[in-house]
């Protein structure tokens, strides 16, 4: 018995080397999606579908408090991401709350299609009918870059619906300076248009600035799969970069805000935190200086603790 699980102890990673070394890409693609559904696990959440008119919604929600009286969050993820990208901020609050994440239209799970509108306000529109689906009157919304566009929309749409919104390095408004990526965009070049596993990195690179580590089997295996989605990108990106802004509806969202961003973001400047909390009439502000685009990833324990503290004032 000794011998055989000896022989399993060193079989099986040595099997495993094999397939990454021979199959590198397929094997990433496969420990990224296991890595995720096993993370998703053990925080507590279950994936389930959810059907709201013209598309049926990828969720996570959290199983300890389906169906209960606590207070719901609805955590929205960024441009060209999926609902993953929240987990381990999300698990801080499972005890506490009813978590609500989607995909987004257009992105993981929920899947693309050509003929739906990507703008912010169709978007926002689209949650308030998840809600209505999960029988949740009113939320906590939280979102990330383009997520965080489509959570300050939510809040003036529908602000009965509001009862707090927090913006992650959002986008939406006019920014005083220009970021890294906004510089390219000015030249013509979208860093999200990626068409090799060197266009991958470099984009990679602009989205944090402390990244968690990722194996680079791994990375090589989410790479492929963004190049696939390129055409699709293309038009979400088409449908809502740059419409819809918000800088003169600001002093209209009266709901409570919290603002986070990271100084050293590379897609959004941090030069636009002052644009939104100058123009919210009930906004805090929270600016950490070696954090870059998605502190919620960066920096999770720490930036939960922030959004706990802001939440329990509200």
């Amino acid at each position: 018995m000794k011998k055989i699980l000896l022989g399993l102890l060193v079989g099986i990673p040595l099997v495993f080397a094999i397939l990454v070394a021979v199959y590198p890409v397929q094997m990433g693609q496969w420990v990224y999606d296991s890595s995720m559904s096993a993370e998703a696990s053990i925080y507590g959440f279950s994936e389930q579908e959810i059907p709201i008119g013209e598309m049926t919604l990828s969720v996570y929600r959290n199983n300890k408090n389906l169906g209960s009286d606590k207070p719901s969050i609805l955590m929205l993820h960024g441009y060209s991401a999926e609902k993953a990208v929240w987990l381990r901020f999300a698990r801080h609050f499972v005890n506490d709350f009813n978590v609500i994440i989607p995909d987004m239209a257009g992105h993981g799970k929920t899947g693309f299609d050509a003929n739906w509108d990507y703008t912010g306000p169709a978007q926002a529109a689209r949650l308030a009918a998840l809600l209505d689906r999960l029988q949740i009157h009113q939320v906590h919304v939280i979102g990330n870059s383009m997520g965080g566009f489509i959570a300050a929309h939510f809040a003036r749409l529908f602000p009965d619906r509001t009862l707090t919104a927090t913006l992650v390095d959002p986008a939406g408004v006019t920014s005083p300076e220009l970021s890294v990526m906004g510089k390219m965009l000015a030249k013509g070049e979208n860093p999200f248009q990626v068409y090799s596993r060197e266009d991958f990195d470099n984009f990679y690179a602009m989205t944090m600035a402390q990244p968690p580590f990722v194996p680079s089997f791994v990375k090589a295996g989410v790479a492929d799969r963004y190049k696939a989605r390129q055409d699709e990108l293309k038009v979400i990106f088409e449908d809502f970069h740059g419409k819809d802004l918000l800088d003169n509806e600001l002093s209209n969202i009266t709901s409570p805000i919290l603002i986070m961003w990271g100084a050293k973001d590379a897609l959004i400047h941090v030069s636009s935190a002052k644009v939104w909390d100058d123009g919210l009439p009930n906004s805090e502000l929270k600016i950490w200086q070696e954090i870059g685009h998605m502190p919620m990833l960066e920096i999770a324990q720490e930036s939960a603790a922030v959004y706990r503290d802001f939440l329990s004032k509200h």
